[in-house]
C-alpha cells in the first residue's frame, strides 16, 4: 500500500482537465492508464528520471476505479485531494449548491477519532 501514489493519483488527475473527464467517465481505463504510464514518472523531471516499482494493490484500484472517497479515506488518501477531484466530477450532477459537499461529508461521518493515517 502507497499513500502517496493515492494521492499522487489524486493530485495529478485533478490538475488536468482531460484527465478528470476521462476519471469520471471511464474509471477503469483512465486507473490502468495512469498506473501504467505516470505511477512511477517523477513529477517535473525529464522522462529519464523514473521509478520502477510504483503500483496500486488490487484494494486501492478497486477504490479508484469505484470512486470510493471513503475507502481512499481509510487506505490513508488525504480528504482534500479526493474532496477537490470529486468536486470537479461530480457536482455538476446536483442541482443544489453544496449539494455534492453535503454528501461527500455525510459518507464521511461514520469516521471518529482516531482518524485514518494520511501522513505520506
Amino acid at each position: 500500500m502507497s499513500k502517496y501514489l493515492l494521492n499522487k493519483f489524486l493530485f495529478t488527475v485533478d490538475r488536468d482537465p482531460s484527465l478528470v473527464e476521462r476519471y469520471r467517465s471511464e474509471p477503469h481505463e483512465l486507473v490502468t492508464w495512469w498506473e501504467a504510464n505516470t505511477a512511477n514518472a517523477l513529477l517535473n523531471c525529464i522522462t529519464d528520471e523514473a521509478s520502477t516499482w510504483l503500483s496500486f494493490t488490487d484494494e486501492e484500484r478497486a477504490a479508484l476505479i469505484d470512486h470510493d472517497h471513503c475507502k481512499l479515506f481509510e487506505l490513508g488518501a488525504h480528504p482534500f485531494l479526493t474532496l477537490t477531484l470529486y468536486i470537479a466530477m461530480f457536482e455538476r450532477d446536483n442541482t443544489e449548491p453544496l449539494e455534492y459537499q453535503k454528501a461527500y461529508g455525510a459518507r464521511m461521518a461514520h469516521f471518529s477519532m482516531p482518524y485514518p493515517d494520511i501522513a505520506t
